[in-house]
């Protein structure tokens, strides 16, 4: 197909774009402030839906939309309306933000142009390509999931004028940090334009999570003043200090929502095409939000691949995080794990050695497909997040789940006969509850979004200790950092890759608040000077164990067999007296401890013990001639002579004795 979008030539700007159905297109040229229209002219049909026009003269830094003129029969998909300016699908760069306003959701002919009310695309020279070296992020690793506004919007160390940008995040400060905590890659939460669901002006609240795009390449310019070039810079400033990127980037639908929605782009271009409809003529709404992307249409889907290449070739990242990925392998409806556009990601030979990480639900009909994605998919593990939730709530039989997680999942990853989990371990994320607040609240207190606590889950799997929220009580509030650092130990202890949201490594909190999209505010913002410096030490020590060693980080399966070239198996599951665990432990509903003992390929051995019981408890560890059991982590004094604290989790590692005949361990 013909290129899309404004590509600036040596004799002007070439316009194309794609719609089947309409009968007329226009190109609206601005001046440089975006505030006047100076020239609307046709653009011509080239066959195969495509429509474009040479413009000479003009070039980059041109400002601009389109028009389109057909059929206006909402009914049938069709909202033809050359009063509605629209955004180019393929624009790389918009002027201002999206705002929404009751009149771009207006029907033909019963407002006024929309012109004052929409960006304008600029029209952009693009730059030479990154080189195009290999992510730096491999399955195993640990990645750090981010909102660039709330992130560094009340950093101290941040220059005021960049705080809450991409920018941002390449401070030294914020890179240190990164760095303390042995980042693998950072997961950027929406940073593509994206505009306001039309519930929340009234509320004076704003969309400050960013999944509601409009359109797919074009950077929000609050995020991105500097366009692509900063988004570009940060991502080789992170590289530098070995921390790779992924975005986290929404094709499963778009801001336009239901038939109530507001006629930005795609809408007004092509409705049919661009999103799937019943057979009525009805949106199909797998996403909850009032629409949903024909990603089984073959414009559509060129438009994705075109979309990762851009941020691959341009800006050099690691990868993509999916936001409801059934959609994107739905065809016809139903999902297909070989659909087109999932194989042609995989495939392609400028996206095929990028992460690739699907959240595997959505909300149409059997839209739970965890564990159906096909490698190189890696994917948000649920069960995990509920199964390590559920075992230190102190739920009963929970020690089999427990063992299951913390070894990478094979009973869903390991299915026909896979050798390595793709499985994304999480405990907290951005929608939920914060890793602080799981431990403070029993309930949600959503208030202050604006729907009388209505929204978000009700099943959090949390606990809060004895008061619910805020308390001066030290035990309590002992008993809370105990229970955030035996959940930051359960997560850095598990197999596979592992995923920790900004802040929960110094105990951030939004109040109670599981759904907090539309708290651009202190809510979300973290706090950097109020952080628990304590808690935040014990993250960073255990980043540093994973990474000495890295058995806790292999992506392979657990077989209890010798490692290779060992002589010690890879795992034996223990129980605090250090017997091997039999059928009557791993069925006993009442046990919450458990010791899992690793073995490296160099006859290493890390024993992570579990305490989940509410009492202390001596553990012993198998003994092995000239060696003897540390501690793993500096600042975690065990001592296996003594009991080991309640709900706690404990790291010891096997050494060379001084003198034959170590340590018996107990």
């Amino acid at each position: 197909m013909t290129q899309l979008g404004a590509a600036i030539t040596p004799e002007g700007i070439r316009f194309a774009v794609w719609s089947s159905p309409a009968r007329r297109l226009w190109v609206s040229l601005f001046d440089g402030s975006g505030n006047r229209e100076t020239d609307r002219l046709d653009l011509k049909p080239e066959g195969e839906g495509v429509h474009g026009l040479l413009v000479p003269g003009l070039g980059d830094g041109t400002r601009y939309g389109f028009r389109a003129d057909g059929d206006y029969a909402p009914e049938r998909g069709l909202w033809f309306d050359p009063n509605k300016l629209l955004t180019d699908p393929y624009a790389i760069e918009v002027d201002r933000p999206y705002q929404y306003h009751w009149r771009l959701a207006s029907k033909r002919n019963e407002s006024a142009d929309t012109a004052a009310l929409m960006p304008k695309a600029v029209a952009r020279s693009l730059p030479k390509p990154v080189p195009a070296n290999p992510p730096l992020f491999q399955p195993g690793g640990l990645i750090y999931e981010l909102n660039v506004r709330s992130f560094t919007r009340l950093h101290p160390d941040v220059p005021e004028a960049e705080r809450g940008t991409i920018a941002a995040l390449a401070h030294p400060a914020v890179v240190e940090h990164l760095e303390r905590l042995g980042v693998s890659a950072v997961e950027l939460m929406p940073i593509t334009a994206s505009i306001d669901e039309r519930h929340l002006p009234p509320l004076r609240l704003s969309n400050a999570w960013g999944y509601n795009p409009v359109t797919f390449m074009a950077l929000d310019p609050r995020l991105a003043p500097g366009g692509l070039k900063e988004l570009r810079e940060t991502v080789a400033a992170l590289r530098k200090a070995g921390i790779g990127t992924i975005l986290d980037l929404v094709f499963n639908h778009t801001g336009e929502s239901d038939r109530l929605g507001p006629t930005l782009s795609l809408r007004g271009l092509d409705a049919m095409a661009y999103y799937r409809h019943q057979p009525d003529g009805r949106l199909v709404n797998d996403t909850g939000t009032g629409n949903t992307v024909a990603c089984d249409h073959p414009v559509m889907r060129e438009m994705v691949l075109d979309t990762l290449r851009h941020f691959v070739r341009l800006a050099g990242v690691d990868g993509f995080r999916f936001d409801l990925a059934p959609v994107l392998g739905r065809v016809e409806g139903a999902f297909d794990p070989e659909a087109p556009l999932l194989q042609a990601i995989a495939g392609d030979p400028v996206l095929a050695d990028r992460v690739l990480i699907a959240e595997p639900w959505d909300i149409g009909p059997n839209g739970y497909q965890f564990g159906n994605f096909r490698p190189p998919y890696l994917e948000w593990n649920d069960r995990y997040r509920d199964d390590v939730r559920r075992f230190w709530r102190g739920d009963t039989g929970a020690i089999g789940s427990l063992a299951t997680r913390l070894a990478g999942s094979s009973d869903v990853f390991g299915r026909d006969g896979q050798p390595t989990s793709r499985t994304v371990n999480f405990i907290a994320a951005h929608d939920g509850m914060t890793l602080a607040d799981i431990v403070a609240y029993e309930r949600k207190h959503n208030e202050a979004n604006g729907e009388q606590n209505r929204d978000g889950h009700n099943d959090n799997l949390s606990w809060n200790n004895g008061t619910e929220g805020e308390t001066d009580d030290t035990e309590i509030a002992r008993a809370r950092f105990n229970d955030q650092s035996a959940l930051l130990a359960t997560l850095f202890a598990s197999r596979g890759t592992i995923m920790l949201t900004a802040g929960d490594e110094f105990g951030r909190t939004q109040n109670g608040n599981n759904n907090a999209y539309a708290q651009d505010n202190a809510i979300t913002w973290l706090d950097w000077a109020g952080r628990d410096e304590a808690l935040e030490q014990y993250a960073a020590s255990l980043a540093s164990l994973r990474r000495a060693f890295p058995a806790l980080a292999d992506a392979r399966f657990l077989t209890g067999e010798p490692a290779d070239g060992s002589a010690i198996p890879d795992v034996a599951w223990l129980t605090e007296t250090g017997e091997p665990l039999g059928d009557t432990d791993w069925n006993d509903p009442g046990r919450h401890r458990l010791v899992m003992i690793l073995g490296d390929t160099k006859g290493n051995r890390l024993a992570v013990m579990v305490n989940g019981d509410r009492r202390q408890c001596v553990f012993s560890l198998p003994a092995r001639d000239g060696f003897e059991w540390r501690p793993a982590i500096e600042t975690q004094a065990v001592d296996l002579s003594r009991p080991l604290p309640s709900r706690s989790v404990n790291f010891m590692i096997e050494r060379r004795a001084a003198k034959s005949g170590g340590r018996k361990g107990s």
